[in-house]
């Protein structure tokens, strides 16, 4: 069982405001009732905590990191960022993986509330913006991968500007049936995509295919064998990310159907995997890194009400003509 201040206190008999200013460098304490606590401290093996020191101080330079999928290399790597970030000033993350469930969302919110961390950065929730807000209160938070209405800040990439541009890429070499993988229904950057992906076709005047997915490799996968198998096989295919679209890289692949000869693949996010796949990966850019290196700073300066807008580019590989 770990040793309290309180037993700290007692063994070197003074207060308990007294160790915890010894513990926290503030504050007068005379040379030789300092030498008690120290002394106390180590015969009592006392490690004061971040957590313990913050509780006194009201700063425990710890802060939460609140991502929906670990497993999903975009949300891995802006949580990097985000870690790089706060180590270099200091700092120490709690990473809290929701998969996607709200229950789980609101059971770590609270659980990094009392941990006495001093910020949140909340990288794309499927929470309404204000009971996120509720629950957090008073401590700051930061949305990264989500517009919000309220005066906190966010990162953000348009992406239904992104989806724009890469539907416009597949119009523009000749693709005439071009259907879109969704990510799930409950995520705000799916449904941003998803609308950038109708408006264009619509422009176009071009039929629209839409095949619900779950950002994963097994959404993209499974509504790939089953649109390539269909009486009306797709000559182009957006996925909703890069992890989804290698899953359909990979069911063309095991049919027979030669990306991009026969159908041409763009995806979405440019992470490291999709230089790698065979052929390697058409996709939009969004700076995960940056992105993340950015919420830090803004919760690191205090920065409310600030908006940051990063923009999607195209990456052009070998999976589309």
């Amino acid at each position: 069982m770990s040793t309290t201040i309180k037993e700290v206190a007692k063994l070197a008999g003074v207060s308990v405001s007294t160790v915890s200013r010894v513990i926290n460098n503030s504050g007068y304490v005379g040379e030789k009732t300092r030498k008690k606590i120290v002394d106390a401290m180590s015969e009592l093996n006392f490690e004061p905590s971040s957590i313990a020191r913050g509780l006194v101080s009201g700063k425990t330079s710890t802060i939460g990191l609140l991502l929906p999928d670990v497993a999903n290399p975009f949300f891995a790597e802006v949580a990097r960022g985000t870690e790089e970030a706060a180590i270099e000033s200091g700092f120490t993350v709690i990473l809290c993986n929701s998969n996607w469930d709200l229950e789980r969302e609101k059971m770590y919110l609270n659980v990094l509330k009392g941990r006495g961390v001093e910020g949140v950065i909340i990288i794309g929730n499927r929470s309404p913006e204000r009971d996120l807000i509720r629950t957090l209160s008073p401590v700051p938070c930061v949305f990264v991968d989500r517009k919000v209405t309220s005066d906190e800040s966010y990162i953000y990439v348009d992406h239904e500007k992104g989806a724009r541009i890469a539907t416009e890429k597949l119009i523009s070499i000749g693709c005439k049936r071009i259907a879109h993988v969704t990510g799930p229904r409950k995520s705000t950057s799916a449904r941003a995509r998803l609308s950038g992906y109708l408006k264009t076709m619509k422009k176009h005047g071009l039929e629209t295919t839409v095949l619900q997915g779950n950002f994963r490799f097994s959404g993209g996968y499974e509504a790939a064998k089953k649109a390539f198998t269909s009486d009306c096989p797709p000559d182009g295919i957006f996925a909703g990310n890069d992890m989804m679209a290698i899953g359909v890289i990979q069911a063309a692949n095991e049919l027979g159907i030669r990306v991009p000869d026969d159908v041409s693949i763009v995806g979405y996010d440019d992470i490291d995997m999709a230089k790698c796949t065979s052929p390697s990966l058409t996709t939009v850019r969004q700076p995960a890194n940056e992105m993340g290196r950015a919420a830090f700073s803004l919760f690191k300066n205090r920065v409310s009400e600030m908006k940051i807008e990063f923009d999607a580019k195209l990456v052009e590989r070998k999976s589309t003509k």
